[in-house]
């Protein structure tokens, strides 16, 4: 992926301005106004959490869902931005520890992402056979069907294999859950604030990353469980989502499923409602029963594409939040007026 020349915003991460050259207050007793932040940005993560936490179970690992979960994710980020813009607290004030910290975190999250972005792009291959299909379903002859139901066959072949970066992002999964342990601050209430809004977004980042990894590989493996003290007022929101995503995913696997995504899983059980039929001869092809199948798998496909193309660009909208927050840190941390 890369990065487009516009891409920073007007009001940049590791801005130079008036604002970032204020040097922060000793001592670590937190303000009233800093309490104010950290409390505003625990509230937004918790109403994000909370965002998906559905009612019903049929909505819960959809494509759709999946893009909500990145996309707040992203705007996460993006808070995390804002928040340290609202500290006045210049990039020559931070921790080599914090920097440390963050450029590990954000290069992990890279790593992911690019992870994703490989299993869309297999995910994509397998519908080029289903549209294929669907061409082929078109036409009423038997040479036709049988190359429609040759695509199938490919399609099955296809999808139900694994993507050998999705089995091993288990890696890229323990070095996030590394960055999770507590970091100590010392004579910095602003530091303070900034390491515990960090906390959230590591456990957020954590848990979708396992998430995905965990839809996409098919195996419980992938899935993590992560226990927030009650200190944090996001935690109880946190608590409630991990239970129902982590129960739901384990459920749908022990029942055989060879996907726990919606969409996949209804995709693939219209194909193999074809299995059947690939020895019909012409006179049986336009029967209304298959018809009707056929057209089931085009709604489905299309069901497939679009909501795959979505996710990919909810992936890439983060991809882009972490690049360009990494540009500012690196700019920051080497220019000259940090050590003026």
């Amino acid at each position: 992926m890369s990065r487009p020349l516009d891409a920073h915003p007007a009001r940049s991460f590791f801005s130079f301005g008036n604002t970032f050259r204020v040097i922060a207050p000793k001592g670590s007793r937190m303000s009233l106004q800093l309490l104010a932040l950290l409390q505003a940005f625990e509230a937004r993560l918790a109403e994000r959490m909370s965002k998906l936490t559905f009612k019903s179970k049929d909505e819960i690992l959809s494509l759709s869902w999946m893009t909500s979960a990145m996309e707040l994710l992203r705007d996460t980020c993006n808070d995390i931005r804002t928040l340290i813009s609202d500290l006045e607290l210049p990039v020559s004030n931070w921790d080599d520890k914090w920097i440390d910290i963050y450029m590990d975190i954000s290069r992990n999250v890279l790593d992911i992402c690019n992870v994703f972005i490989s299993e869309f792009s297999r995910l994509n291959t397998c519908n080029l056979s289903l549209k294929y299909a669907l061409h082929n379903f078109g036409g009423a002859t038997s040479k036709l069907f049988a190359r429609a139901c040759s695509s199938l066959h490919d399609w099955k072949h296809h999808v139900h294999s694994k993507n050998p970066r999705i089995e091993k992002c288990s890696t890229i999964l323990d070095n996030l859950m590394g960055s999770l342990g507590p970091l100590k601050v010392k004579n910095s209430a602003k530091g303070k604030v900034l390491m515990q809004a960090m906390y959230g977004v590591k456990v957020q980042t954590v848990f979708v990353c396992s998430v995905f990894a965990a839809a996409f590989s098919g195996s419980t493996k992938k899935l993590i469980h992560l226990n927030v003290a009650d200190m944090y007022s996001w935690a109880p929101a946190f608590s409630r989502l991990q239970s129902l995503i982590n129960e739901e995913i384990r459920a749908r696997l022990s029942n055989g499923k060879f996907s726990v995504l919606i969409e996949l899983e209804v995709t693939d059980a219209i194909v193999k409602e074809f299995n059947p039929s690939i020895q019909v001869d012409a006179e049986t092809i336009n029967t209304e029963s298959l018809l009707k199948t056929v057209e089931e798998l085009r709604k489905a496909e299309e069901k497939l594409s679009q909501g795959l193309d979505l996710l990919a660009k909810g992936v890439d909208g983060l991809f882009k939040v972490i690049l360009i927050s990494r540009d500012d840190l690196i700019y920051a941390v080497l220019s000259p007026s940090n050590f003026s």
